[in-house]
């Protein structure tokens, strides 16, 4: 059963890449462009999840449990983390996916971000981390505090999130010029034809769901996660204990093969070597990404996607600080290099432009 993290992790990794599904593009773009399309499609995916996930838990198939909240290292860790993923160039997963198309710079930010998290969860940072965890409080999520359903909270986030999309879907949309298909059929669908933000999201929402029970049936009781994986994954080639090569890191294996997949379907996977400051910025950013996502318990998949879908107070507050430390990192990088004058708007470099 293992071998379902790796197909699990190829899907992900295969739609992420072909949807352009950048979380660090969609924090940024809250900040940088004042837009929300893609914070609106990360929503989705957490909609539609939080769906699936109360579903499987009152169908009995997993048992959903909660602990106490660790406020304080998921609020510095968040913080630090959405700030990272700005320097890095990409969350953990944009991380993963876009190493799989051949950017070197992905490749570095992936290396610190997987030994920082080693450090911080079993190496030389781990007592300050477990220190750090060790704050907390009783209370864990919104609707055992609140004494509901979690329904209730399933109900309007899904309600909040349809009426979103339907703003934006109403929105007039500028048709880009593209060049004549050059394949047909499903290869066009798969790997030609640009995707659409909401239906990839759904895509996501689903295989998020999936991950579930298949992650459970192995003995790993969680969905789907990218630092702890990636921290096992250091681990083992350290101690080549086989028993930390487990369903989560066949999963992040499966990312950049999935990913790997998809830019070599569609023509874009190139090996791509990124200049000496941006060197120092994928390490650096990659390095605290993974200090930031071991203090904060998870990272832009982790929290802000699966722990935000079952309402816990961790995934919501990382959200928020995530999303505050990407702006932040905006504004340090990014928005102060805007032109100081000019009657049109300003533009963004082309390089924070491009989705990571």
């Amino acid at each position: 059963m293992l071998i379902s993290g790796l197909i699990v992790g190829m899907a992900l990794g295969f739609v992420m890449q072909r949807g352009r599904f950048c979380v660090t593009g969609a924090f940024r773009d809250v900040w940088v462009t004042r837009n929300t399309r893609w914070l609106t499609a990360f929503l989705v995916v957490v909609a539609v999840q939080s769906v699936g996930v109360f579903a499987l838990d009152a169908a009995g198939v997993i048992t959903l449990a909660s602990g106490p909240f660790p406020w304080l290292a998921t609020i510095v860790g968040g913080f630090i983390f959405g700030f990272a993923i700005i320097l890095a160039g990409g969350c953990a997963t944009g991380t993963y996916y876009r190493a799989g198309e051949g950017l070197v710079g992905s490749w570095l930010a992936l290396i610190t971000y997987a030994l920082f998290a080693a450090v911080m969860k079993t190496g030389p940072l781990s007592g300050f981390n477990t220190s750090m965890r060790s704050v907390t409080v009783e209370q864990s999520n919104f609707y055992s505090v609140l004494n509901v359903s979690p329904w209730v909270f399933v109900a309007v986030l899904v309600a909040g999130v349809a009426l979103a999309v339907r703003h934006h879907l109403n929105k007039p949309r500028f048709k880009m010029a593209a060049p004549p298909a050059s394949k047909t059929g499903l290869a066009h669908l798969l790997f030609e034809k640009p995707w659409n933000a909401f239906a990839t999201a759904v895509v996501i929402g689903l295989i998020a769901i999936a991950a579930w029970p298949l992650s459970w049936a192995t003995g790993r009781e969680a969905g789907l996660g990218i630092t702890t994986p990636s921290s096992n994954a250091v681990n083992y080639l350290v101690t080549g204990d086989p028993e930390l090569v487990d369903w989560g890191v066949l999963l992040v294996a499966g990312i950049l093969l999935g990913s790997y997949i998809a830019a070599k379907g569609s023509g874009e996977f190139r090996i791509r070597v990124p200049d000496a400051a941006t060197v120092v910025k994928s390490l650096s950013g990659g390095a605290l990404m993974g200090i930031g996502a071991a203090l904060a318990g998870g990272c832009t998949i982790g929290n802000a996607m699966v722990e935000t879908a079952q309402f816990s107070f961790q995934g919501w507050t990382a959200l928020v600080f995530m999303i505050l430390g990407t702006g932040l990192g905006a504004r340090l990088t990014i928005m102060n290099r805007r032109p100081s004058s000019g009657s049109g708007p300003a533009k963004v470099p082309a390089r924070a432009a491009a989705h990571s």
